[in-house]
């Protein structure tokens, strides 16, 4: 059996850092079963390897769980605390891949995602938005990526308030990362 051959144009092979200043980590969590809340998480880092065969590519992130913020500080001091996210002794959420499969023009990364000290498996749907270069020239990729979990799979409850959040969260990546000098 022949591998398909993969065309990803300026693809580069390699090491790669995610930038945190020109990324974003976002989920949107259904509130009261009537609206939608968006929020973010600050402080992350990871790194992508890009291999000859990019279906043998790696992803490691780390997200600080207390960087999560929806605006609405009262808001984010719960989702921060035992109720949630228990920030004091989960610091990190954590996703660290465990394949790559080419799902048409784009790709699905699986994983095992960490929340809360609860690892599970997961998939992420990845677009390459592209490779290109920085203004000072250094090489540079762009990559999307969403996923939906069960907040409940991972432990994450929510006490009382539980009720009045949904279980399902979608999870949206922006990432840019650069190469990394060898």
């Amino acid at each position: 059996m022949s591998t398909p051959t993969i065309n990803i144009p300026g693809y580069k092979t390699g090491t790669w850092a995610i930038d945190p200043i020109h990324s974003d980590v976002s989920f949107i969590v259904r509130h009261l079963g009537v609206s939608k809340v968006r929020g973010q998480f600050n402080t992350f880092s990871g790194e992508i390897v890009t291999a000859e065969n990019p279906l043998q590519s790696t992803v490691t992130a780390t997200i600080d769980a207390g960087s999560f913020h929806t605006r609405q500080e009262q808001r984010d001091n719960h989702v921060k605390s035992e109720d949630f996210l228990h920030v004091d002794d989960h610091p990190e959420i954590k996703f660290v891949s465990t394949g790559v499969r080419q799902n048409g023009e784009d790709f699905l990364v699986d994983g095992d995602l960490t929340i809360r000290g609860v690892t599970k498996p997961v998939t992420l749907e990845l677009e390459i938005n592209g490779f290109g270069q920085g203004p000072d020239g250094s090489p540079l990729v762009g990559i999307s990526a969403t996923t939906e979990i069960s907040r409940k799979d991972f432990g994450v409850h929510g006490g009382a308030a539980g009720a009045m959040v949904g279980d399902k969260i979608q999870i949206a990546l922006e990432v840019e990362a650069g190469l990394k000098s060898e």
